[in-house]
């Protein structure tokens, strides 16, 4: 039996700003973008990998949530407290650089870790953490 990796998802606070961030300044490609019903189906790829594709979703994506729970997931995403997302580079500092020019939220400078790799955080406009690792 194999199995991959296809989606991972984030919860982001409008679907218009999202791609603004991770097309424009991280140069992902949009895969989907889909309106149906009351919902949109949007995902990106990086470059030269289509197989794996991350969902952007707002809270209360689906129609059977509630308002109460809508409101919480908000609340988390506001507050930074939802997984982010780790992308592999091949130039940490370079990459720490160009996504600090355009703006983003420092949250921790390019570093060596004891761990084996070089990387920096950033939040993205939603506030999701956005890690680089290189090594």
């Amino acid at each position: 039996m194999t199995i991959s990796l296809s989606h991972c998802f984030l919860i982001v606070h409008e679907y218009d700003a999202a791609p603004a961030f991770y097309r424009d300044v991280l140069g992902l490609e949009v895969r989907n973008d889909v309106e149906f019903e009351e919902n949109r189906w949007l995902t990106l790829s990086a470059p030269g990998h289509p197989e794996v594709e991350i969902g952007l979703e707002i809270p209360g994506y689906f129609p059977h949530t509630s308002a109460d729970d809508r409101q919480a997931t908000a609340d988390l995403l506001a507050k930074g407290l939802l997984p982010g997302v780790i992308f592999r580079t091949d130039d940490c500092d370079k990459t720490f650089e160009k996504v600090r020019a355009a703006g983003a939220d420092v949250l921790q400078e390019p570093i060596d870790q004891p761990y084996g790799v070089r990387d920096c955080a950033f939040r993205d406009p939603s506030g999701n953490m956005v890690r680089f690792s290189q090594g």
